[in-house]
């Protein structure tokens, strides 16, 4: 009812011989109510002050935000589906950005569950996932969206999630306000009617109009309170001119339905607006309104209520006397929970999953799919005898996991997960609608399609971590990494573009492993950060280990193991001597510094020589290998037995002529909402019908994918020619973007 941040008078110290006195004798029970709406992040203090205040007084209390408990009535599924219900008549007239949230109303309503639940800081796994966009659908508010890089950092996930997910809350309440109530704001409703409102002339009106569905739903839940509390007074905080309004109502309310309880308003609004009151009118919907601090006028109201005093006792108080406005004058100890501290031990995007939020651990195969890697433990059982995990048992075991925990985060933690049954785990949470968000271990290996990933996102793979282990292609084939640094650049990209986070294992000290060769793999990781495709890494020294291919026969890998004597506890490590001469520990410092730098996006321009403090070789790595590779690297070409699923919104589709130097030809447009943008692709119009019947017979998960000669076949059954030509075209390329997906 009051709000000390709001008061203008200084406080007034309570006699400690008048509390004494009238202690226990406030048997008056009360609802405290904060009325829509003030703030979503935290409740307003003004209820929990003055029910400590009432609990010392030994006086029945309880307290509701209605604010919160109306926006969780909206902004949930079952919510949203009546907002849609209810904008249906209105299709016709909508904006621009109206129809964009209505063309994508079935992303909305699959995830406004989990983006309120991840601002409540229930699902912080999500994070990632929604700071890299394309998760949550986007409309006008993202239109003048700052660079979340440049304001967060590579750091600031979270803080970027919550960014995002703010505006997409945002877009949802244009989306209301234009189209089921014109006085909706979040933390403001009807603020205009309140704010400045010399005369009360046009509140008082907008009180005589029908109800709005968002009062039904704020009386709905007040309703529920007063059954509860039974209460004799209930007291309304209003601090803010955007609450007053949903305050009158809910004294209009209790005036109407339960006459017998007293209704007192108070706030910081009343505080500084109503220090002059004198319409009468205010009084048909509060009985009482109170200034300043509130716990001295609530003391006197309750003893006034049981009759203990008359009204000239009342403390700072309006009420209404013979129709005439009158004012009458008359920390548990405990943790600091606030105090704690979320430190971030490491710098270092990818070491940040592993500490922030939890992840519910799953392993998608046992052992390891390739098996060959020398300085891998592959001749023990856990890496070579590999068993995967059908995909939907694997989702099984993830809605149990989710059920027991409460957490939708899943870290894989497999050798190399394999991309085909990521691939079949993917289809299967979207199959079964699972808003989850995970992570796992890869090869960088060319399955990684661009499609491939897009699909992986969609499912809700926030990143992977893979080894690249030392950037040379003559060190990668003494590994048997069966990958070449150009192979893993052009993986890298498909990850990155498709919003997935892409760290990196790197080695240094391989047996014969020279000073340039060090050096030269620092060049390749500095343009791997350099164009952006890669974000995360971390530096290790080679140690050899007795169940690898290499600790098992050194002398192959030219080098020699030295055994001084027999270990009896842990026996794993084998020391060894490379006689190439080259003391790799030298580089260890410099290898850091510099990564740390790149992983910030700063010292690219450095030579590699500033990073050590001994002399070391110049690279003799072109400075724009990377980007070349990138720039000249072709297409995978598409297999005929690939399936070609859909995955996204239905186009619109539009017929027009095109006309061009006296020559006019019928055309035909599909204009797709997405998430995050609207694409819109031009074809003839024969052909444009042919792809609009095909989305629709292959949208997943109710169509049925069909192979890339299926659908090769389909549209030359339809009489069309060039079906390469059209299929490979870039309007038909950037439909990856949409979830046309070949797989």
């Amino acid at each position: 009812m009051a709000d000390r941040q709001g008061s203008t008078l200084p406080r007034q110290p309570l006699a400690v011989a008048y509390f004494c006195q009238n202690f226990l004798l406030l048997q008056v029970p009360v609802l405290l109510i904060t009325p829509p709406f003030t703030q979503l992040n935290t409740p307003y203090p003004a209820t929990a002050y003055l029910k400590g205040f009432l609990n010392t007084r030994g006086t029945s209390s309880r307290q509701a935000d209605l604010g919160i408990e109306v926006t969780l009535r909206l902004f949930c599924r079952a919510g949203l589906e009546q907002v849609f219900a209810k904008a249906a008549s209105r299709e016709a007239d909508f904006s621009d950005n109206s129809r964009r949230i209505w063309a994508l109303r079935q992303q909305y309503l699959q995830t406004i569950d989990t983006a309120v639940a991840y601002l409540q800081g229930k699902q912080p796994t999500l994070a990632q996932r929604i700071a890299r966009r394309g998760y949550l659908p986007e409309a006008g508010r993202f239109a003048q969206l700052d660079d979340l890089h440049f304001s967060f950092g590579n750091m600031g996930f979270q803080d970027q999630a919550k960014h995002v997910a703010t505006m997409y809350l945002e877009d949802l309440g244009d989306f209301l306000k234009e189209n089921i109530d014109p006085h909706f704001g979040f933390s403001r409703y009807a603020e205009r009617l309140g704010r400045s409102a010399n005369r009360f002339d046009e509140l008082y009106d907008a009180l005589q109009q029908p109800l709005s569905w968002i009062d039904e739903l704020t009386l709905e839940q007040l309703e529920a309170h007063l059954q509860a509390a039974q209460p004799q007074l209930v007291a309304l905080s209003v601090p803010f001119p955007g609450n007053l309004f949903s305050s009158l109502r809910i004294g209009q309310y209790i005036r109407q339905r339960h006459p017998h309880i007293k209704v007192a308003m108070g706030g910081g609004f009343a505080n500084t607006e109503l220090r002059s009151l004198s319409d009468p009118r205010v009084f048909e919907y509060y009985d009482f309104v109170t200034l300043d601090d509130g716990e001295r006028p609530m003391e006197q109201l309750l003893l006034h209520l049981q009759g203990k005093v008359d009204t000239g006792e009342l403390k700072r108080t309006f009420l209404l006397v013979d129709d005439v406005v009158t004012y009458c004058h008359n920390k548990t100890e405990g943790l600091w929970m606030s105090e704690y501290i979320n430190a971030i031990e490491i710098a270092n995007p990818m070491h940040s999953l592993w500490s922030d939020g939890r992840w519910n651990k799953l392993t998608m195969a046992h052992g390891c799919y390739w098996g060959k890697c020398t300085f891998c433990d592959i001749s023990l059982d856990y890496i070579k005898l590999y068993e995967p995990v059908a995909a939907s048992l694997l989702a099984d075991r993830m809605e149990q996991l989710m059920a027991q925990t409460g957490n939708n985060g899943f870290h894989f933690v497999d050798e190399a997960a394999p991309p085909s049954l990521m691939k079949a785990l993917a289809l299967e949470i979207l199959a079964r609608g699972l808003n989850v968000a995970w992570w796992t271990n890869v090869r960088f290996e060319k399955a990684f399609t661009k499609d491939l990933c897009q699909l992986l996102k969609a499912a809700g793979c926030i990143a992977v971590s893979g080894g690249l282990e030392v950037a040379s292609d003559r060190l990668l084939q003494l590994i048997n990494k069966g990958i070449t640094v150009a192979q893993v650049a052009r993986v890298n990209k498909h990850f990155t573009d498709a919003g997935i986070m892409v760290h990196a294992y790197l080695m240094y000290g391989f047996p014969t492993q020279t000073a340039q060769e060090t050096i030269d793999s620092l060049e390749m990781v500095r343009q791997l950060f350099e164009a952006g495709i890669l974000q995360s890494a971390y530096w290790h020294q080679f140690a050899m280990t007795a169940h690898s291919p290499v600790g098992l026969a050194p002398e192959k890998f030219g080098v020699k193991a030295v055994i001084p004597f027999k270990p009896s506890f842990a026996d794993n490590d084998v020391v060894h001597e490379d006689p190439t001469g080259t003391e790799h520990e030298l580089f260890s410092d410099g290898l850091k510094k510099s990564l740390h730098n790149y992983m910030h996006g700063v010292g690219f321009d450095l030579p590699l020589q500033k990073w050590f403090e001994h002399k070391v070789p110049r690279t003799t790595v072109a400075p724009t290998y990377i980007r070349q590779q990138l720039e000249t690297a072709e297409p995978q070409p598409q297999r005929l037995n690939n399936k070609v699923l859909y995955r996204g919104p239905l186009p619109r589709l539009e017929f027009f002529v095109k006309t061009k130097k006296g020559n006019s030809w019928p055309m035909a447009s599909l204009q797709f909402d997405t998430p995050q943008q609207r694409i819109s692709v031009s074809t003839s119009d024969v052909q444009g019908q042919w792809l609009h019947q095909l989305l629709q017979r292959i949208q997943w998960p109710h169509g049925q994918p069909l192979t890339l000669a299926q659908v090769k076949a389909d549209y030359e059954a339809a009489g069309l020619e060039h079906f390469e030509l059209f299929w490979d075209n870039k309007p038909i390329n950037t439909l990856y973007k949409a979830g046309l997906w070949v797989l």
